[in-house]
């Protein structure tokens, strides 16, 4: 059975591009999973168990985490500081989010050092 890794980002902007960046070397990698870049904002279809890998502000190395509690919110005034963390909150809080994993990686990482803190912790979550 294949499991599927969601990977949130933009190309566009250098400090939100790294988990994108990160999508073909990780598929050589690791054939049994399969990465699909997805917008947080936009409905998507949710599997019992989430796992996502995003680009998150003051974090000194890849982390994981396990729930959305461990994240600071940032105030949101208009539609454009809705953002991935509001959506998933959101998701939880309809029942339509069970379980997560979000492999956090700093976003002024060099990209070897964040495929191998990514390829560390999905190689746990393979186990």
């Amino acid at each position: 059975m294949t499991k599927t890794v969601f990977i949130f980002g933009n190309p566009d902007l250098e400090n939100d591009s790294l988990p994108i960046k990160l999508i073909p070397q990780l598929e050589r990698e690791f054939p049994a999973i399969s990465f699909e870049v997805k917008d947080p904002n936009e409905e998507w279809d949710i599997p019992e168990e989430v796992m996502i890998i995003d680009t998150v502000i003051n974090l000194g190395e890849v982390t994981v985490f396990d729930d959305l509690d461990s994240f600071y919110v940032s105030p949101r005034l208009t539609m454009h500081d809705f953002d991935a963390l509001a959506n998933l909150k959101y998701m939880k809080k309809l029942g339509k989010l069970k379980k997560i994993k979000i492999i956090g990686v700093p976003a002024e990482m060099f990209f070897a050092e964040a495929l191998t803190g990514v390829t560390t912790e999905l190689n746990k979550f393979l186990r």
